[in-house]
């Protein structure tokens, strides 16, 4: 446990050397990392996974607003106080990636490089956020607008943990907003609406690596962990300098061949805020890329960091 903006925040960390701050997303923990963390420590690395805060056995403010973008970045130059670093590289995946490039783009000094997997940089949206999603979707169902509404997404997601956790970690369909089931949906439709249960995990996620999720979330459940979401438009809002701020750092973009978000991740348009860019596509991986294909982003991490130097 470490204190970080006024916050006690739980990590997992191994190895001695220069310093990897891997940031995960959602709805996932400091776990999502247990692969990385021993292959960057074997390498000569000093890796920390914390839990983010609202999840795991990190603290929960109960206020929306603390978990504004601002606020997590506040937590990451907080955790680089308390480690005694000046600068770190950071790895971030789904909403740990939108950390880590907002990190990289607005806090360059202390931040030596970034590796985004699976969501794009794309800078600032040219209206809040909730504003392009009602215009892109209009009356169809996209869960980002379903999380906005403060206490519906918690009730439905904790009313079962166990089967929650089952079938966003194991079905891809959950998360595929142009899957048959979720482009059925209509309104008062919850995040679960149509999803089966699987009758088995993915070889990637054995039983123990579920029930450790289940075991976390069941400690305090979803509410915290969607509030990220209802801070979009706040973040818009309260970063404008997003418009214009580029990442000059070295940069890796890593995302799965079958990652539902794939289509809407236009890796060409990043090049105008990200000109040091470099890319990775693993093959038969999904969303969930460094649990999917933990060798293969191992591998294409290493090579990026060894290749900074030290």
């Amino acid at each position: 446990m470490l204190e970080s903006n006024g916050i006690q925040l739980h990590l997992a960390e191994a190895g001695d050397g220069p310093l990897v701050l891997l940031l995960h997303g959602w709805p996932e923990l400091w776990y999502s990392w247990r692969h990385q963390v021993a292959a960057l420590a074997a390498a000569g690395f000093h890796a920390l996974a914390p839990d983010i805060r609202g999840y795991g056995r990190s603290d929960k403010p109960s206020a929306v607003d603390a978990y504004s973008m601002k606020t997590l970045m506040a937590d990451i130059r907080g955790l680089l106080d308390a480690l005694g670093e000046k600068t770190a590289v950071l790895v971030g995946h789904d909403w740990g990636a939108a950390m880590a490039w907002n990190f990289a783009a607005l806090h360059p000094d202390r931040c030596r490089a970034v590796v985004g997997m699976s969501v794009p940089h794309l800078g600032r949206a040219p209206m809040p956020p909730t504003k392009l999603f009602d215009r892109m979707f209009a009356d169809r169902w996209f869960y980002v607008r379903y999380f906005q509404e403060l206490g519906m997404a918690e009730s439905e997601l904790d009313a079962d943990i166990a089967k929650t956790m089952r079938i966003i970690l194991a079905n891809p369909s959950v998360l595929d907003s142009t899957s048959d089931v979720v482009r059925s949906r209509t309104q008062g439709d919850g995040f679960l609406t149509g999803i089966q249960v699987p009758d088995r995990l993915p070889e990637w996620l054995s039983e123990e690596d579920l029930a450790y999720y289940v075991e976390q979330y069941a400690a305090s459940g979803f509410g915290r962990t969607i509030h990220r979401y209802r801070n979009m438009d706040r973040d818009w809002a309260e970063l404008p300098e997003l418009a214009t701020a580029k990442i000059e750092q070295p940069a890796l973009f890593v995302i799965g061949e079958a990652d539902p978000g794939r289509a809407l991740a236009p890796v060409d348009a990043m090049r105008t805020f990200v000109p040091n860019l470099q890319e990775t596509v693993v093959p038969q991986a999904g969303h969930w890329i460094q649990q999917e294909r933990p060798e293969a982003v191992n591998a294409a991490l290493l090579r990026f960091l060894q290749n900074l130097g030290r």
